[in-house]
């Protein structure tokens, strides 16, 4: 399957494509601040229910699962694009300030602590354990602990590589793909074994942390306070198997002031600059969610790299990171 397939086929099987300033699914908007542009996702019902708090806005009725977009807009438009996006960040909501050129080439305090100012730098890489032999592929047990399309996408290429995987999620939140698409949830998980753990008990706790200890290769897409009170540390994980590698794909990195924020596709490829502009300098997207299955093309192979380097190493793979490498053009540094 070429790369570019890879990034239609969610559009190809659903039908949707991006609206200019309106996201392919409809959960997300490119809005106007007093100072810039912003990338808001509101894809859970949840979110809705933190609107007031963020903006002011009125309550949203519970039994309306539906975006107030034109109040969210105009609540927008008197606002700092940095300071509207740090307090929903705040809050848990996918918030990002739309990276036009000015904005990508000078970078900002995430990439500077992340040391990823330069915009070839798709990825970090830190030692965390004992090399083993050089591997292939097929030759790999993967758990995949990741959701929704970029994780997911790593793994299924993996697996078509011959690596075997077993999808592993909570049995009280299980992946949110799977109220999507069916043919395409299918898509990305064919031929992977699964396995539901009870993430909330100390004994599905305990499970969860013996099938990462005997895996050789982990992908999570969590952000890391999560994985802390699953009481899990990748770099222990790493550090206790000789060869493992662990796979973190997260929207801003796992290091850095920025690394709980929340992203998704849309958002994250838009703080990346993969956005186009028209005429008038108003920004529209150029794809589907299209820092997803950028980021799983490049983590798969930077997974068949780590292991055939003998492993014992993190990699630490941001969606925005990969995007704004996609938008620049920029000869990625593997």
């Amino acid at each position: 399957m070429a790369a570019v397939d890879l990034v239609r086929e969610r559009s190809e099987l659903t039908g949707w494509v991006p609206q200019g300033p309106i996201t392919a699914g409809g959960s997300g908007r490119l809005l106007a601040a007093a100072d810039g542009w912003l990338a808001v996702s509101l894809p859970r019902r949840d979110d809705l229910d933190l609107l007031p708090a963020w903006l002011g806005a009125d309550p949203v009725d519970p039994a309306d699962d539906r975006v107030p977009w034109p109040e969210v807009a105009a609540r927008l438009q008197g606002r700092s694009a940095t300071e509207a996006t740090a307090a929903g960040q705040e809050l848990g909501l996918a918030v990002a300030v739309v990276a036009d050129e000015t904005r990508r080439r000078a970078g900002d305090e995430q990439l500077e602590a992340r040391g990823t100012l330069d915009p070839g730098t798709v990825h970090l890489r830190s030692v965390a354990g004992s090399p083993g032999p050089p591997r292939r592929v097929e030759e790999l047990r993967v758990v995949d602990l990741s959701s929704l399309w970029a994780g997911p996408t790593c793994a299924r290429l993996l697996a078509r590589a011959g690596a075997d995987v077993v999808k592993v999620e909570s049995s009280t939140r299980p992946d949110g793909a799977r109220l999507g698409n069916r043919d395409f949830y299918e898509r990305l998980h064919s031929g992977q074994g699964e396995q539901a753990v009870p993430f909330e008990t100390e004994a599905g706790r305990a499970e969860l942390r013996r099938l990462v200890a005997e895996a050789d290769v982990v992908i999570e897409g969590s952000r890391p306070r999560a994985l802390d009170r699953l009481g899990i540390d990748p770099a222990a994980v790493v550090a206790a198997r000789p060869g493992a590698v662990w796979l973190s794909i997260t929207a801003y990195g796992r290091t850095g002031p920025w690394r709980d924020r929340v992203g998704f596709g849309d958002d994250s490829a838009a703080a990346g600059g993969l956005v186009a502009w028209t005429a008038d300098r108003h920004p529209a997207f150029v794809g589907d969610a299209l820092a997803d299955p950028l980021t799983g093309m490049v983590a798969a192979a930077l997974v068949a790299r780590a292991v055939r380097d003998g492993g014992g190493v993190v990699l630490d793979v941001a969606l925005r990171e990969v995007a704004r490498t996609a938008a620049s053009g920029a000869v990625p540094t593997w």
